[in-house]
């Protein structure tokens, strides 16, 4: 049975396509549109798909959608009535064509260019939004049982999500509705210190480390509170989120009580440092609540975290080392793409009971291009191209002596974060790196910091309590003694957002990641997605060439291939 999941009109467009409960291939709309966090219906993702593996929609026996339509139109008017008049605007920035393109997805499929060579037979279902967060890590976690907890914006309706797998049963245990939502008050923040919500949020945690918490502690204390019986409360008066449809964050009273809103690209100062600390401190801890009570509601030994708040790589490594559970997982396409891929797993392992594939690739599961695609993009570039006898061997010999490398190989990861295929790399050891990387290369803010990939079996040589970290979605402490060893990759308070490389997972990544520890006695490398402030990571090997031309990058391994500039 072939089972599609389509995420879509929302953010972060995708589509997984899977052959039973074996994943075939998922893949990001923004891959190949290159708008950041697409919305648009995955065309080019869905096609792609399809192609790679001679399929078309005849073949495919189900479709999962990532809510259901039905349930958001109802949920949302409700709301925007019980707030009027101020809810008023909402009615004038409401998009239901969104909602009746939601609905029409069944004849939209089978009768546009999609239209399959036989009679499609495929059945749609709508699924619950949290309920494909939820499939998307727990089927993929290799747990038998577990506590799953959710958090995002907002579903339909529902903010928080908590539940238990079990076998391939998922059910939910508790819920927060809206508006009472983290990650509409993160977001909601992130717009009032002038980046973009639903994107600019990772920079607000890179920026928290700079600023004192305590100075803006009491406020935002008063803006969230929360309880210990899986419980928090949003004061709305500081908000106009729940009453704009996501148009204007924040009230007149945020302002009043922590000062004018910071213009985007304006010049950062110690208030806005300050409130993304307490912001970033009290989010945590209303979370390591909700985690505490999910553990008396499901005591499991076992999390699966989901949603967009589980990008929240400084969040997540405090639940891991304070929260009750032993163990934790979380995929790399924590956010709404993933739901793409937790509604095809639902459709596979919860609905018709088919085994779980617990030795699947669940990182690398993206585009990948052949050798000759990638010679005859080089070969169309005007780069120098040079061909080494080992393509690992010469790029670690190149990143020891300090050069920048973009680095595009194999099946391109899932999710935001870079994790060795479609990676920048450069040498930890650098003191420099960081700045250079921020200004010359990515174009972006100088405060980001950068992570490493680090051999697993060498992580705790660097790093405090660490342990597996495939997803770069933890973060650790870097050991005192190493940190003037590592300074690219040691953020202004001593921690990194870590991934270990196994041989298993990636065998040529950790293969150049060995070869540089040989040269430098460091195995590890400073790793940042392969792309460019405000552009999608390049998926193709001509992406990869505009975006090395475009930079200050020094080589660009392309496959086998190594190309610098004339």
């Amino acid at each position: 049975m072939y089972f599609l999941g389509i995420t879509a009109y929302g953010h972060d467009s995708a589509v997984a396509l899977l052959d039973g409960a074996h994943i075939l291939s998922f893949v990001e709309e923004e891959r190949f549109n290159r708008q950041k966090h697409t919305t648009v219906f995955p065309e080019r993702a869905l096609r792609y798909v399809l192609e790679q593996h001679g399929l078309d929609l005849a073949d495919i026996d189900e479709i999962a959608f990532f809510l259901k339509p039905w349930q958001l139109i109802a949920c949302r008017t409700a709301r925007a009535l019980r707030y009027l008049p101020r809810s008023l605007v909402q009615f004038t920035t409401y998009r239901p064509g969104n909602a009746m393109k939601i609905l029409a997805l069944g004849p939209y499929l089978r009768h546009n260019s999609f239209a399959p060579r036989r009679p499609a037979r495929f059945r749609l279902r709508y699924l619950e939004h949290h309920l494909a967060h939820a499939a998307s890590v727990y089927y993929l976690s290799g747990f038998d049982e577990a506590a799953i907890l959710s958090i995002d914006g907002a579903g339909e309706d529902i903010t928080t999500w908590f539940g238990r797998g079990h076998g391939a049963r998922i059910e939910r245990r508790h819920c927060v509705r809206l508006p009472h939502s983290l990650g509409l008050f993160y977001s909601a923040v992130t717009d009032y210190l002038g980046f973009k919500p639903w994107g600019g949020e990772g920079k607000v945690m890179g920026l928290a480390p700079y600023g004192d918490p305590e100075r803006y502690d009491r406020q935002m204390r008063d803006v969230l509170r929360w309880t210990e019986d899986g419980q928090f409360h949003i004061d709305l008066r500081y908000f106009d989120y729940h009453v704009t449809g996501w148009t204007r964050w924040v009230s007149p009273a945020f302002e009043q009580a922590f000062g004018p809103r910071r213009q985007p690209e304006s010049e950062l100062t110690r208030r806005s440092e300050d409130i993304a600390a307490a912001l970033q401190r009290v989010v945590e801890e209303a979370a390591l609540a909700l985690v505490r009570y999910l553990h008396r509601l499901v005591p499991s030994r076992n999390l699966c975290l989901a949603g967009g708040v589980a990008l929240n790589s400084v969040l997540n490594g405090r639940i891991r080392r304070e929260g009750p559970f032993e163990n934790i997982f979380i995929q790399p396409a924590a956010n709404d793409a993933g739901t793409a891929l937790g509604g095809a797993l639902f459709l596979a392992c919860g609905a018709h009971g088919l085994p779980r594939d617990d030795g699947a690739e669940i990182v690398y599961l993206g585009p990948e291009y052949s050798a000759a695609a990638c010679a005859a993009a080089a070969a169309a570039s005007g780069l120098v191209i040079e061909r080494p006898d080992d393509i690992a061997a010469r790029t670690a010999e190149l990143l020891a002596a300090g050069k920048i490398v973009g680095w595009f190989q194999g099946r391109m990861e899932i999710g935001p974060r870079a994790l060795g295929n479609r990676s920048i790399l450069a040498d930890p050891r650098d003191p420099t790196a960081k700045d250079t990387l921020n200004r010359r290369v990515k174009h972006r803010e100088p405060f980001r910091p950068f992570a490493p990939s680090v051999l697993a079996e060498a992580a705790s040589d660097y790093f405090d309590g660490i342990d597996a970290s495939p997803h770069m979605l933890l973060v650790f402490p870097v050991r005192p003694e190493r940190r003037a060893c590592v300074p690219a990759i040691t953020h202004v308070d001593g921690t990194a957002r870590v991934q270990t490389v196994t041989r298993n997972a990636n065998p040529l990544y950790y293969r150049l990641i060995e070869a540089f520890g040989r040269r430098t006695g460091v195995p590890m490398l400073l790793n940042t997605s392969f792309n460019v402030r405000g552009e999608p990571i390049v998926c193709t090997p001509e992406d990869a060439i505009a975006c090395f031309r475009g930079t200050q990058m020094d080589y660009l391994a392309l496959g086998d291939l190594l190309l610098s500039k004339p």
